[in-house]
């Protein structure tokens, strides 16, 4: 009986690796627009993920990983830039508001200060 019940395990173990890992999109969390963005240019993160950011009087603005390295020799430099604009709205699994998130993407310089 005990190794009926451990094959079955064993079995439904298995099966449970071959099923798809979906997870349900929130609807209606993200917006664009392209936009004209001044700010300073910031590096943060980890060494593992670091990320840029334009940080300017009253938000900050995440740099997508593709569009890093058109800004990534100007820290600490004041730019502006355009590009298209997306906000996320974050939530905790609570469903509580975790703020929001701006990031940028399609970036053009238009002047370094």
């Amino acid at each position: 009986m005990n190794s009926r019940f451990c094959l079955f395990a064993l079995f439904f173990l298995c099966a449970t690796m071959f099923l798809p890992a979906e997870g349900r999109k929130e609807k209606g969390t993200e917006k664009s627009n392209i936009i004209k963005v001044s700010g300073t240019v910031r590096l943060v993160g980890t060494s593992l993920f670091p990320e840029i950011v334009i940080t300017g009087s009253e938000n900050e603005w995440y740099v997508e990983k593709e569009e890093m390295s058109k800004l990534s020799d100007f820290q600490h430099r004041k730019v502006t830039v355009e590009g298209e604009e997306t906000v996320i709205e974050m939530r905790f699994a609570s469903g509580l508001s975790a703020g929001v998130r701006r990031t940028l993407r399609n970036i053009k310089i238009i002047s370094i200060e």
